[in-house]
């Protein structure tokens, strides 16, 4: 019996702990050059911040594309969804033989997670996840992978024409 409490008493623990570890901070950030509602991400911190301005940004830890897969550049959200479904780039079915053409949208097999901020041209997103475990990675094919309960927040906070950079 005394096994079970303490069973219990770790899992509410485990489950209580979660979302400190997934939750935005509010942090200083003095890049120049950056307007408030920009977001950056700094592949090399594997993190990204959405420009709050005087001198200021939330922060939220990421995964980034892993090694060949990671880019750089200025793109905008060009589309916001909730519970996307997701098929698989031509690039993903050749590198993961065996991966699924499509997953409905909100199941647990879908990479996407909760949400998803599509970037100009269509190749990159900011999306949740199905694998929480893989966030503040290199771990992607391209993509910037936050926690759910993190996309669900910046879905939030972000418009369609939003710019995004991307640095190293």
């Amino acid at each position: 019996m005394k096994l079970v409490r303490l069973l219990a008493a770790f899992a509410i623990g485990t489950i209580m702990a979660a979302p400190l570890a997934q939750a935005e901070d509010v942090v200083a950030f003095s890049d120049p050059g950056y307007g408030a509602g920009t977001i950056v991400v700094k592949t090399s911190e594997r993190r990204l911040y959405l420009v709050l301005g005087n001198g200021r940004a939330l922060r939220y830890v990421v995964g980034v594309g892993k090694r060949g897969k990671q880019w750089a550049g200025v793109k905008r959200i060009e589309r916001k969804m909730l519970k996307p479904d997701w098929a698989p780039p031509a690039e993903v079915k050749r590198e993961v033989p065996g991966v699924a053409d499509f997953v409905r949208g909100g199941t647990p097999g879908n990479p996407l997670g909760a949400a998803a901020l599509v970037m100009t041209g269509g190749d990159y997103a900011i999306h949740g996840t199905n694998r929480p475990g893989s966030v503040g990675g290199f771990v992607s094919f391209g993509c910037i992978r936050m926690y759910n309960s993190d996309i669900v927040s910046l879905f939030g906070k972000v418009g369609v024409g939003t710019p995004v950079v991307v640095v190293r």
